[in-house]
């Protein structure tokens, strides 16, 4: 498809994070789920999210990357997202993200051991 341009969420959230904070991000990523969830049941089902995909730029894709992405990010199995199964995906598909949550880990942890030795 000429002059079709795919932007993905991932380009922003490592952006998101550097302006937000860690827990601004995660803040934002609350709130993404909860447009996408489907409000009966409190998870993200496949229904859900074709019907609020556009919520997040994610209108043109097809059924079967909808359901793929639900797959990938569904953990226990049961066919939906959970909060945390949610928030985990979007970290697990921004590379940049991952890394820079690997260091605010490895933060932590330091500030953990100074404040206990």
């Amino acid at each position: 498809m000429a002059g079709t341009k795919t932007v993905d969420f991932q380009d922003y959230l490592p952006t998101m994070a550097d302006k937000l904070g860690g827990e601004g991000l995660i803040g934002e990523l609350c709130n993404g789920f909860q447009l996408l969830m489907d409000q009966e049941n409190g998870v993200i089902t496949f229904e859900s999210l074709k019907r609020n995909s556009a919520h997040l730029g994610l209108q043109g894709l097809s059924d079967d990357e909808l359901r793929s992405m639900l797959r990938e990010g569904d953990m226990d199995g049961d066919g939906a997202l959970n909060q945390m199964e949610f928030c985990v995906l979007m970290f697990r598909l921004s590379p940049d993200l991952m890394e820079e949550s690997e260091m605010w880990l490895e933060e932590a942890l330091q500030q953990e051991f100074k404040h206990q030795g």
